[in-house]
């Protein structure tokens, strides 16, 4: 089974993922990022390699980022440890410092017990396959290894969130004031830098989650459990609740009535505001195949374009990066907006939405009334030939029936999981309850049709 997911390595910190592991890695990447023209360059004019490296909160992060450190520094590599700082911030230093590469400790949206490596290439950008299956290769190879003052070395990057933050401020069309914010720091890598920088732009924030002891991380707060910031916008009569997950390469949001306002409302919001700046080139938006059908509905209304990727935030970033598009994102709050980040950044995303606010004088329920949420259903029909899904005659007649009594009031979409044995069903309709009825019956023809 291969090492790298859709997201790096991960996986149950010193069960799948040790220290041993974490070092072999390191070593790996630093021989396969170490080829390149540039790197070639840096050894002919006597520089080393060089490498940042940062982690969340959650306690396995020590020692696996002293691993990864050490396995860098015994390659040649001199590292940069910029200590608990989001992921988003970590792309954004390994190219603003102009190193050769970073590598992220986080499991993200995970609980406390799971941690994962995220390796960055030179400028901030995340590998391409092709690349994690040099790394993961090279992980067999007998490694040559520099001694005496060929060693990297492993300092302190002092002003690591300083800059970030610098870096953030920077981005912002308009300040913040007037709005109050309470922001849920998943207990996460934003607990720090997410709030000190919505004050500096000027908005009045609550927090909440944001007391990390190693093992709280995650743990029913964040972007995947909305709960306490609903209860705590509408308590305090705050204006926005904006959610980070634990690395903070997520945000999702709730208005002033507790009213959960997802990734793909956040990004309708900032297409229309980029498109009115000119700032959204050729006015397309980058989605996943299951973003809503009113966040195409709504764009269509505003003269803008979404081109669909398969789902994961890395083929997003493909399309972007390729056409040089401005704005992309899936519905889980992983917003790309590529004038200032390599990657999804839940902190900028933020900062942002709530400019528009400030800027327009207007609530986050108007904002977000410029689309219309269709009622979507998801069923995973488990223990099925997942592989048959595309060719079986039967469940592409029952979609084509279904497909052709929603119209343009619906969207059918079956694909099968990347890593488990099911297929995923998913039904968006102009009510809750035909999207149930439509979802159900075609789960019950993927399920007689494919089963093992």
């Amino acid at each position: 089974m291969p090492l790298f997911g859709t997201d790096g390595v991960r996986g149950l910190a010193n069960g799948i993922l040790t220290a041993d592991l974490a070092l072999t890695l390191a070593q790996a990447t630093a021989v396969v990022l170490g080829q390149g023209r540039t790197a070639e360059a840096r050894r002919a004019e006597g520089k080393r390699l060089s490498a940042v490296v940062a982690r969340d909160p959650r306690v396995s992060g020590e020692f696996l980022v002293a691993a990864v450190s050490a396995g860098l520094a015994a390659s040649g590599v001199d590292v940069l440890d910029a200590g608990v700082i989001p992921t988003p911030a970590l792309a954004f230093l390994v190219g603003d410092h102009d190193a050769d590469f970073g590598v992220m400790v986080s499991a993200s949206h995970n609980p406390a017990p799971d941690n994962g490596i995220k390796i960055f290439a030179r400028g901030g950008v995340k590998l391409p396959d092709v690349v994690e299956q040099r790394i993961e290769a090279a992980m067999e190879w007998e490694k040559l290894l520099p001694t005496g003052a060929g060693v990297g070395r492993i300092q302190r990057f002092s002003d690591a969130e300083d800059r970030y933050k610098l870096h953030l401020l920077g981005s912002l069309p308009h300040q913040l004031d007037g709005i109050h914010v309470v922001l849920d720091c998943a207990h996460g890598a934003a607990s720090g830098v997410s709030p000190e920088t919505f004050k500096d732009a000027g908005a009045t924030v609550t927090v909440i989650g944001a007391d990390p002891d190693g093992i709280n991380i995650n743990d029913g707060v964040g972007s995947t459990h909305l709960d306490n910031l609903a209860e705590a916008v509408v308590r305090l009569g705050a204006d926005i609740g904006i959610a980070h997950d634990g690395d903070a390469d997520r945000c999702l949001a709730v208005d002033a009535d507790g009213n959960v306002i997802d990734g793909d409302q956040i990004m309708a919001i900032l297409a229309v505001a980029m498109k009115e700046r000119g700032h959204l080139k050729e006015d397309t938006l980058v989605a996943t195949v299951m973003s809503n059908l009113g966040l195409h509905k709504a764009m269509s209304e505003h003269g803008i374009t979404v081109r669909q990727t398969a789902v994961g935030d890395r083929y997003v970033l493909e399309d972007m990066n390729a056409n040089g598009f401005a704005l992309g994102g899936e519905q889980s709050g992983h917003v790309i907006m590529s004038e200032f980040a390599t990657t999804g950044d839940g902190v900028l995303t933020g900062l942002h939405l709530v400019a528009e606010m400030a800027h327009k004088k207007k609530s986050l329920a108007e904002l977000a009334s410029v689309m219309t949420v269709y009622p979507q259903v998801l069923i995973n029909v488990r223990d099925v030939d997942k592989d048959r899904c595309a060719d079986d005659e039967g469940v592409q007649a029952a979609i084509a029936a279904v497909e052709a009594e929603l119209g343009a009031t619906g969207r059918v979409l079956l694909r099968k999981s990347g890593t488990e044995q099911l297929v995923r069903v998913m039904v968006e309709a102009a009510d809750a309850e035909s999207a149930q009825s439509y979802a159900e019956k075609l789960a019950a023809v993927v399920k007689e049709r494919l089963a093992l």
